[in-house]
């Protein structure tokens, strides 16, 4: 099968969060399982100051942009260590920025133009340079334009009169929203303004325009696909998600094997497999504890807790349990992130006042994220919301416990531990339902219970989690029955509406 993906983000080109890890290591399995696959990015600063090589093509794209016409260019690479080839979409006053789509708390002012323009100018570069292609896969808001562009535009445009198109939502809520105005820098008809289409309260919504006119959906966990029909987690478009519910499907991310991997992982003090686990991690441990000046004891509990410092990571919960859990609980905390400017500050004056307790990095850090998820006894992730999420599958890959709440893609791969479970193999962690601060220290009470009083079971914890299949490879199988039933499907409408005379 023939795949182009477009994505604002691949590691290790661009990256803001886990949208750049499933496009940095998606085509690459893909590509591993016969695929020929090519990826479309913007050429941003963090692009060129990847170390990846770009070469020049001297491909210049004249895109129409509202009612003037913009001009750029095309670089191209692959991904590291593999065959996928990568066009970089090349307009510096577009893409040449210190960020991807944010400074200094505030969104540029012209995300709608700059998506606009990569939309089109992927859609200019693929008939250029003739790349045969069965399935268009875009992701996100930043994408979503496309989908609507080959159903109106490119539905009888060499090489595009046969693609189906797929878009994958990873968080859906970021919708690319934009005044009413900007309709016309999409160089649609604005008959496409309307409340079935592109508009979404008097706003542009781009995301909402990707899920109309795509050929399939996918999210990235079976339960994600669910809950956002609801209007809980549906931010506004559960309606609509609700009316294309046939054609979407969750799909669990995967991980890559390359850089996640506690058997050849460089960062670590001892790199371990399920079958010399113990001794492993007691290394990893010992010396996460000295490098974060945490008293070094084997049978203090540590909790670890990786990423985003924000009321949707569930820190709002956090706080209160990491207050009263600092005097009462003889428990280390390692926290490495940043995020709101308020839980800066609280933690930073927790973490003055309990220095034995509470080591805090407000920084992002991969290597020191390795360390914390290879020596950390448990991994704590209370989320409000969580859409697939990767910490928890790298836990179960490292053996380090997973504490959640069970919502989204934390509900799929987590099984909370009980006497069913533990009979049947199958508990791998600690979950909890209720979105409260109670329910999570009640079953951090309960982990730790497990960890201090019964050893044996939670030995069969880490064999169980760390004996887990969560590889691409899985979830790479799964996107191509998506492919394939979209591509009959697309294929089928034709014939029917070929057969009916409609134009």
């Amino acid at each position: 099968m023939r795949i182009i993906m477009a994505t604002s983000e691949a590691v290790p080109l661009a990256k803001t969060g886990g949208l750049a890890d499933v496009c940095g290591s998606l085509p690459i399995e893909l590509a591993r399982q016969g695929h020929e696959v090519t990826l479309f990015l913007p050429a941003f600063r963090s692009a060129r100051r990847s170390g990846v090589p770009l070469e020049a093509t001297g491909v210049e794209l004249t895109v129409p942009i509202g009612s003037k016409t913009v001009t750029g260019g095309l670089l191209k690479s692959r991904l590291p260590g593999s065959e996928v080839t990568v066009y970089l979409v090349e307009q510096d006053s577009y893409y040449d920025r210190k960020e991807l789509y944010r400074e200094a708390g505030q969104d540029y002012i012209d995300n709608c133009e700059r998506f606009v323009f990569f939309c089109r100018a992927v859609m200019k570069a693929i008939c250029r340079l003739s790349l045969p292609v069965d399935i268009l896969h875009v992701h996100d808001w930043q994408t979503g334009l496309i989908p609507a562009l080959l159903k109106i535009e490119y539905a009888a445009v060499p090489p595009l009169e046969r693609t189906a198109s797929v878009l994958t939502i990873h968080n859906l809520a970021y919708q690319g929203q934009f005044w009413h105005w900007d309709m016309a820098l999409t160089g649609l008809d604005w008959k496409y303004f309307n409340w079935q289409q592109m508009e979404f309260f008097g706003h542009l919504n781009l995301l909402k325009t990707g899920i109309v006119f795509a050929d399939a959906l996918s999210t990235v966990s079976p339960r994600y696909a669910e809950e956002i029909q609801g209007p809980e987690q549906g931010c506004g478009l559960e309606g609509v998600l609700r009316t294309r519910r046939d054609v979407l499907r969750g799909i669990i991310n995967g991980v890559d094997q390359q850089r996640w991997n506690p058997q050849n992982d460089p960062h670590l003090a001892m790199p371990y497999g399920v079958d010399h686990v113990a001794e492993g991690k007691a290394a990893c441990k010992a010396a996460l504890q000295g490098e974060l000046s945490l008293p070094v004891q084997p049978r203090v509990p540590l909790l670890g807790l990786v990423g985003r410092l924000a009321d949707q990571k569930g820190w709002d919960l956090l706080m209160p349990v990491l207050e009263d859990w600092a005097t009462r609980h003889e428990v280390q905390w390692a926290i490495l992130g940043t995020g709101e400017p308020k839980y800066h500050e609280q933690l930073g004056l927790l973490a003055e006042r309990h220095p034995s307790r509470i080591a805090l990095r407000l920084e992002f850090s991969e290597t020191l994220a390795h360390r914390i998820e290879a020596g950390a006894d448990m991994f704590v992730m209370p989320s409000h919301y969580e859409p697939c999420g990767l910490n928890q599958l790298y836990s179960l890959k490292y053996g380090t416990i997973p504490l959640v709440r069970a919502t989204g893609g934390l509900a799929d791969t987590v099984t909370d531990l009980n006497d069913e479970t533990l009979s049947a193999g199958t508990a791998t962690g600690f979950s909890f339902r209720d979105y409260s601060s109670l329910a999570l220290s009640e079953t951090l009470e309960r982990a730790c219970n497990t960890y201090w009083q019964q050893p044996k079971v939670w030995s069969r914890l880490i064999h169980n989690a760390m004996r887990q299949d969560w590889s691409w490879a899985r979830s790479a199988r799964e996107y191509i029955e998506l492919y394939t039933a979209a591509l009959a499907r697309k294929n089928s409408i034709e014939v029917s509406e070929q057969a009916r005379g409609t134009p």
